[in-house]
């Protein structure tokens, strides 16, 4: 990835209740890594001024950027997302009530990240809100390593994927997709749909 000023929209600095900002998590790990923000930027391909406004509250990256973020720091994302360390044990298990997973919501989608407080997992499970109504709210079409499934829960959605024609799918549809492909999802009706999304990464996992 070039180094470039991320496309971003700017809110709020985002909180979970009694939890911390994913502004303060950022900032938190590119200290403990004892990078500059240069560095990091170098590492990352990210402009030292988006990660600065990251770090700040100032705007809200993309799913894409805190990617590019957690590659920097050597790091999967859910301890970006979750903002605790990789811990590994055996015989894991772990309940998400509902309502009660991470929430990091971003400018296309408001993620609620489940069962996060196991890492080294095998797939990432987002409930997740798609607020984007169109393709021009993206930078350009999503490309990372890994494969993608999504269930529609309710609303509906318009798959936009770099080699096949846009697919609008209902509730109760669901789209498996290779990630290396430019993809990016939206809501097709006038309320925002609402699916659950699990995301591989096949060369660095992120759980």
């Amino acid at each position: 990835m070039s180094k470039q000023e991320a496309t971003v929209t700017r809110i709020r600095p985002l909180r979970r209740s009694g939890g911390t900002s994913l502004a303060e998590v950022v900032h938190q790990r590119r200290r403990d890594a004892k990078l500059t923000l240069q560095e990091l930027g170098e590492r990352s391909g990210l402009a030292t001024s988006t990660l600065s406004k990251i770090e700040n509250g100032q705007i809200s990256p993309t799913f894409e950027t805190i990617q590019a973020i957690a590659d920097g720091l050597g790091l999967g994302i859910a301890e970006i997302f979750a903002g605790h360390d990789r811990v590994e044990v055996s015989g894991r298990r772990t309940i998400t009530k509902k309502g009660e997973g991470i929430r990091r919501p971003i400018s296309q989608y408001d993620y609620e990240l489940l069962c996060a407080e196991l890492v080294g997992k095998q797939f990432i499970p987002l409930l997740t809100t798609v607020k984007a109504r169109s393709t021009a709210e993206f930078p350009g079409l999503v490309k990372h390593d890994g494969e993608e499934f999504f269930f529609v829960l309710k609303g509906s959605v318009t798959l936009h994927t770099e080699h096949w024609a846009e697919a609008t799918l209902e509730e109760g549809d669901s789209a498996y997709f290779d990630s290396k492909m430019g993809h990016a999802i939206v809501s097709a009706g006038d309320e925002d749909a609402q699916i659950l999304w699990i995301c591989s990464r096949v060369i660095a996992p992120l759980l």
